[in-house]
């Protein structure tokens, strides 16, 4: 059971609605947040090296996404010839549903 005090655990039902299990408030995303702040609860939010590696990880792929523009295609079909390319140089090929059932 979410709350001010922590979890605890408890069966119940697959069909899950909050208010009619839980039968109390529960806090809003930010009121959660700001509340293990005041408790000094450090789960919700990244330490320094963790953002740093993250952004190690994902700034190569922004700036390499920055010099590259979409390829164009025609709306519903399978995509640009490219894609079909990229995946039979790996030995690979897309699943056409209306050509392979």
């Amino acid at each position: 059971e979410p709350g001010p005090g922590g979890m605890r655990l408890f069966p119940a039902s697959l069909n899950l609605s909050f208010n009619e299990t839980f039968k109390t408030r529960l806090p809003e995303a930010y009121e959660r947040l700001l509340m293990d702040v005041a408790r000094g609860n450090q789960t919700l939010f990244m330490r320094s090296d963790e953002v740093e590696a993250a952004w190690a990880f994902i700034d190569p792929i922004v700036n390499e996404a920055k010099k590259r523009k979409p390829e164009k295609y025609t709306a519903g079909s399978w995509g640009p010839v490219s894609s079909f390319e990229l995946m039979a140089e790996h030995g690979h090929r897309w699943i056409e549903p209306e050509v392979d059932g």
